[in-house]
């Protein structure tokens, strides 16, 4: 018996290029969309085909998909709400043809194709939809009105019918078409046993992320350096690159920091995961998050996280149960940290963070998205 999806439209902004016979895209986003692919019988895209912007790419591993062709819009200047005026019809009408043919419509926001898309798919009421959701859900958060009229459209069970809306996090008091849905790095195969660290000697940090501000690479420096000035030996790990990286080497080099902080650059999972075994946590100061990857990476394998409260990630650590959650003021952050080193057990701390993240799997996911497609999921988070 077939338990497929017969025909699979993914709604997307990343780009899919023609390039060497086969359709590529943002490597990241083409590792999940293979996943959901390989239970449908036919998959077709539509987004844009080009992009203003370098992005690492793969192909995908499915050879059988079609794409829509619509152009890049985008709504951040008035030459640029100009052209999306003139290309919308375009685009609108590409959706209807493509979502006419689908048997199930998914949709990845928020961006500004999936904004037009939310409007259209209430012209389908009867067909089998769902969205991953990959920004900050958190209804309290501050985030661009494109962003917040998506959540409204996806969340009004009038409007948006037969829709699953996955979302990072479990949010009370949501619409019944939300689902809390987790990401995933690593596989079943790669769980590893909790093993007790040793806290009385120097604290190793992992920060694996872009060197972007949004990140606040700089304001983890800081930390780092607070810590050594406070007489407590601490050595930060950084995995990254980015706009900010000669900031960073120059602010190392002007005050003497190269003995507790390394600068890796971009490595590859098995490196980062190697620096995670043997580290006490992972430090994540963000301003803003959709899944706090790294902070999950950490957990995994039993590193606390030291991360500010956006997105899920207060529910990931059970409110400071399997980890630190700190301010991103410079002062109030060590100030938490210190006393939370100081008066808690650590090891049971980072235990649980392992315990709670390991359900998490690789092969979790895929078999979720399996069920979504199915019509069979239920979330149990």
């Amino acid at each position: 018996m077939n338990n497929k999806t017969k025909k699979l439209l993914i709604v997307s902004l990343a780009p899919t290029i023609l390039k060497e016979g086969k359709y590529w895209s943002y490597s990241p986003y083409v590792n999940e969309m293979d996943l959901w692919f390989k239970y449908a019988d036919e998959q077709r895209i539509i987004s844009p085909f080009t992009y203003p912007e370098e992005v690492l790419m793969k192909p995908f591993s499915t050879d059988t998909i079609e794409r829509y062709y619509i152009p890049f819009f985008a709504f951040n200047t008035i030459i640029n709400i100009l052209k999306a005026i003139v290309f919308m019809p375009v685009v609108i009408v590409q959706m209807i043809r493509a979502m006419a043919w689908a048997d199930h419509i998914h949709l990845r926001c928020p961006a500004n194709v999936s904004l037009i898309a939310s409007f259209v798919q209430i012209l389908f009421p009867w067909k089998d939809k769902s969205t991953k959701y990959a920004g900050n859900w958190d209804p309290n958060s501050n985030q661009p009105i494109a962003y917040r009229m998506q959540q409204a459209i996806l969340r009004n069970t009038f409007l948006t019918r037969n829709m699953k809306v996955l979302v990072y996090g479990d949010w009370p008091g949501e619409t019944s078409n939300i689902y809390p849905f987790i990401s995933a790095t690593y596989r079943d195969a790669e769980r590893v046993p909790f093993q007790p660290k040793d806290y009385t000697q120097e604290l190793v940090f992992v920060f694996a992320g872009m060197l972007v501000p949004g990140k606040r690479p700089v304001l983890t420096v800081q930390f780092i350096e607070q810590l050594n000035t406070r007489g407590i030996p601490a050595r930060l790990e950084l995995f990254g690159d980015g706009p900010l990286r000669p900031e960073l080497e120059d602010y190392i080099a002007t005050h003497d920091l190269g003995s507790c902080i390394t600068m890796h650059g971009n490595q590859d999972k098995t490196v980062v995961k190697a620096a995670l075994l043997s580290s006490h946590f992972n430090i994540l100061l963000s301003k803003s998050e959709g899944w706090p990857k790294a902070v999950a990476e950490g957990m995994f394998y039993g590193c606390i996280p030291v991360t500010t409260a956006v997105s899920c990630v207060a529910w990931m650590v059970g409110e400071g149960q399997r980890g630190i959650i700190v301010s991103p003021d410079l002062e109030q952050a060590v100030n938490h940290f210190t006393q939370v080193f100081k008066t808690a057990n650590l090891n049971t701390m980072a235990e649980d963070a392992l315990n709670w993240s390991q359900q998490y799997t690789y092969d979790r996911m895929e078999a979720d998205i399996k069920r979504v497609l199915a019509g069979t999921f239920v979330s149990k988070v």
